[in-house]
């Protein structure tokens, strides 16, 4: 018990030295990018950009009320409070900033911290495809929304319309994604043969990877229980599809203060009309980030924006102030918060 006790300390320690040169690495590649910030601040309204503090509270706020609403809702968690949410959120965002893949560093963290609150890993997981379903839904219908205004005012170039088919084709093939994790979690007999293709696959590349040296790093019986957690939760989903307005509404509410900070960002340098190319480039460039590990986010984003006619360094400099902005604030508010969690001040 005691040398258990000693690999959970040793494993936490290395965790957070590990973030702490994750985080130290996205900074020195964002340094460039940090001073040109900087250098613009001269042009901005600051006034209106210290408006994103309390914006980007309520934008963590709203994340966490996607998954603790539902949790309430199916009355399998009780005794958070309003704090609780609002932590594990800006943790969570810390993470999903600080550790560069694609996402997955932010499910195990999630994981790790609503198991204090007896959340099994497969609802764990079950929440966060739903909140990234819900928000990719979103940003869809808002980008359509913004394309219509833009056509009706009479404002996408003549070379840009190709934009309208990226953008459909881009979150059809993630709503495809989504699709696909239902239809497998949705059937016992599909889960099994996904378990056991998973456990082959992972085992071979780690054969591989280790020249044979470890033979298996994944378990078919973890594995399956895992998937079959999935499944006991999408079954109980779909089986009261009630629980999920609330999560809806705030995945909703989220959605609209992701584009609200890149608007407020545009507004403090005095371009309050950006706001449609903002919602498509918002559109597409969230799918960038939910598929690949770091950095083409804002390249997607800023891409989309200047290819439906915004001036090259308007495009820019909102994307990259926003980014850089919000990675400061991320890691003002979130780091103390990860250090109290992992430690397990917030838990065990």
């Amino acid at each position: 018990m005691a040398k258990k006790k000693r690999f959970g300390a040793s494993f936490k320690t290395f965790l957070i030295v590990l973030t702490a040169i994750l985080v130290g690495y996205v900074i020195y590649n964002n340094w460039p990018d940090i001073l040109e910030t900087l250098n613009h601040l001269k042009d901005t309204n600051v006034l209106i950009l210290l408006l994103l503090i309390p914006e980007q509270l309520f934008m963590y706020f709203a994340c966490g009320q996607i998954f603790f609403s539902y949790l309430k809702a199916q009355r399998n968690v009780r005794g958070f409070t309003n704090k609780d949410i609002l932590s594990i959120s800006t943790e969570l965002n810390f993470v999903n900033h600080a550790v560069p893949a694609g996402g997955i560093g932010g499910l195990a963290f999630l994981t790790y911290r609503l198991s204090e609150f007896n959340v099994s890993a497969g609802q764990a997981s079950f929440l966060y495809i739903f909140r990234y379903a819900i928000t990719t839904v979103i940003n869809y219908l808002q980008a359509l929304v913004a394309i219509i205004i833009l056509y009706l005012l009479n404002l996408v170039p003549e070379e840009a319309k190709w934009i309208i088919p990226l953008a459909l084709l881009m979150n059809t093939g993630v709503f495809f994604f989504l699709w696909f994790v239902v239809y497998i979690a949705s059937n016992k007999k599909r889960i099994d043969f996904f378990s056991r293709l998973f456990d082959k696959f992972t085992n071979i590349l780690i054969r591989i990877v280790t020249f044979g040296k470890r033979k298996r790093i994944m378990h078919y019986e973890k594995v399956s229980n895992y998937f079959f957690d999935i499944h006991e939760n999408v079954k109980t989903a779909r089986e009261n599809k009630k629980n999920l307005k609330k999560p809806a509404f705030w995945g909703l509410v989220y959605s609209f203060c992701e584009v609200g900070t890149y608007w407020l960002v545009a507004i403090s340098l005095g371009r309050p009309e950006l706001l449609p190319y903002i919602m498509v480039g918002e559109a597409i460039g969230s799918v960038f980030d939910g598929i690949v590990p770091y950095g083409l986010y804002e390249l997607g984003m800023a891409g989309v924006m200047i290819a439906l006619g915004v001036d090259f360094p308007t495009a820019t400099i909102v994307t990259v102030m926003t980014r850089v902005i919000t990675l400061v604030f991320t890691i003002v508010s979130g780091s103390v918060p990860y250090y109290k969690a992992i430690k397990g001040k917030h838990g065990e």
